[in-house]
């Protein structure tokens, strides 16, 4: 995931909107959210209950690391992997690593966050029976193939194998292969701790979840808002410098705009596509307009027999042809996207893994190649295609649209592509998560880890963790194996890259543009930035 740290979807805030002036997670409305020192902010309902190892989606990502904190957390500056609860994290084979812990951290209920509390939260994320979304995470370890196995039989161990504990604060883990960059990837919220009381009473935790972060939960309702309030326990040298975050859900971006025009809100991390041209007049230097490590892309269900046919990788690769990315960047985005020719970010930079170009004539704008090479791979399925997206926000009708008018003009068929408007985010991942999709749908990734690999592996290796389109190719994850034994980073890059390449030939998703962060903030604030994860840093947020 979040991922990056997240597996993560890059999307807008969903569930029932709040009219302007109208409260969420509590507070009492109004302007009141900032003179008690309480940040007011847009959000969206989770898909799922806030368990670390199932949260794969942006929304219940920002709450999760609010209430948490991990081995390695990532610089909010510069997304480096940074030591936190871990004391250090050594290896002389890249395979067995041994993890130091600082002491000292405690659960919000007062629990110590000690070895146990990272094992137990591992081992159950990892086994095939608790089925947490972000599980194929844990699938470096040694022994999750008997925890979680691929086939349909009984699992043969209840813990991870390569997990032990050598007192408190220390504990080693094995790997089943080499993976020189493993202790970077530990800071993603799949590899949280979790309290004993997750355990012990485990629909009580999800009522209210605890953790070790600069946050506590105070109250949620779905569908309205949650309220997090600072928690005066917290260990950390990053603790909130405001009284808590208010978060509101909103159906309509441009409501959430409205009510931060109005005073009635203090940041909107999600500017509405059809306010990119006044944003810079509506709110001068408290707009935020900066590259992130977000990909927007379309997806495709492998699954549907509309789309694995022998021929059906051609038709993908002529859609893609027949995007004018330029065009829609400029006119739709008011160039905060940029045209993507990868599967990666520019964030990453060429050591980490980004290669302007890589995807070649398969993601330039050549309406009669595209028309070309869908004609002579049999045409679009049963004669037309839709694209699936979730309506309630995120500015998403706008944008795919323009691209079913671009796919239209090059084919020189104006019923050849139409939008699909789903209701909610929630709705729309649940049928993608129950492979209820016939036909391409929008999918975003919002980085989880500043590494390569976590732009390929969680969504195009078999069976990874969000594998939406169920993508599956032998080179591809050969490649990626032999990607994450390499030992230096500059041959894993190499053949991470070499991975792209098939992503090219298979095309099971095509790359569109790579996206800024935008967000806007209030006079009642300050110090608010984005991280390079697109997300905002709340702690850091003064309110006046």
């Amino acid at each position: 995931m979040r991922g990056a740290t997240r597996v993560k979807w890059a999307a807008g805030a969903v569930a029932v909107a709040l009219t302007a002036g109208a409260c969420g997670g509590g507070s009492s409305g109004g302007s009141s959210g900032s003179s008690n020192g309480v940040v007011r902010a847009s959000w969206g309902d989770p898909q799922n209950p806030l368990e670390p190892a199932d949260t794969n989606e942006v929304q219940g990502g920002k709450v999760l690391d609010m209430i948490f904190r991990g081995l390695k957390k990532y610089n909010p500056k510069t997304a480096a992997a940074e030591n936190w609860i871990a004391q250090s994290i050594t290896s002389s084979d890249s395979q067995t690593f041994d993890i130091k812990l600082k002491s000292g951290w405690t659960f919000s209920n007062g629990e110590p966050v000690n070895a146990d509390s990272f094992i137990n939260a591992w081992n159950y994320g990892a086994a095939l029976k608790n089925a947490q979304l972000n599980a194929s995470f844990f699938e470096p370890i040694l022994g999750y193939a008997q925890v979680h196995p691929n086939t349909s039989g009984a699992t043969a161990a209840t813990k991870l194998s390569g997990l032990h504990k050598v007192s408190d604060t220390e504990f080693t883990v094995k790997l089943s292969s080499k993976f020189a960059l493993f202790p970077d990837t530990l800071g993603y919220s799949a590899f949280y701790p979790l309290p004993q009381a997750f355990f012990t009473n485990h629909a009580a935790w999800l009522a209210k979840p605890i953790g070790n972060g600069p946050y506590e939960i105070q109250s949620y309702t779905k569908g309205t808002g949650m309220n997090l309030v600072k928690w005066d326990g917290y260990k950390g040298s990053d603790a909130a410098v405001n009284k808590g975050v208010d978060l509101r859900v909103y159906t309509d971006n441009n409501t959430a705009y409205t009510d931060l025009q109005a005073g009635n809100l203090d940041l909107v991390d999600d500017i509405p596509a059809s306010q990119l041209k006044n944003v810079k007049s509506d709110l001068g230097s408290r707009y935020i307009n900066v590259p992130a490590g977000i990909i927007q892309t379309i997806s495709f269900p492998l699954y549907s027999s509309r789309w694995n046919t022998a021929n059906s990788a051609k038709v993908r690769q002529g859609l893609s042809m027949a995007i004018n990315r330029q065009q829609i960047t400029q006119q739709i985005f008011q160039n905060t996207r940029t045209p993507a020719s990868d599967w990666t970010s520019p964030v990453l930079g060429d050591a980490g893994g980004f290669k302007q170009g890589l995807c070649g004539q398969e993601c330039t704008y050549n309406p009669s190649k595209a028309k070309q090479t869908i004609q002579q791979a049999g045409g679009l399925p049963g004669g037309h295609i839709t694209i699936s997206y979730n309506a309630d926000t995120g500015s998403h009708k706008e944008w795919v649209d323009a691209v079913c008018n671009s796919i239209n003009n090059s084919l020189g068929n104006q019923n050849a592509c139409v939008g699909a408007p789903v209701g909610t985010f929630a709705d729309f991942r649940n049928k993608i998560t129950n492979k209820q999709m016939n036909d391409p749908f929008r999918a975003g990734w919002q980085m989880d880890y500043p590494l390569i690999q976590d732009f390929l592996q969680p969504q195009y290796y078999t069976n990874a963790s969000s594998n939406d389109s169920h993508y599956s190719n032998a080179n591809f994850d050969n490649l990626v194996n032999q990607a994450n034994a390499a030992p230096s980073s500059s041959e894993s890059v190499s053949k991470f890259q070499d991975a792209e390449k098939q992503l090219v030939i298979d095309m099971p998703a095509i790359p569109l543009w790579y996206q800024n962060g935008s967000a806007g903030y209030s006079q009642n604030v300050s110090n608010v930035f984005l991280n390079p994860f697109s997300v905002p840093v709340y702690n850091e947020i003064k309110v006046k």
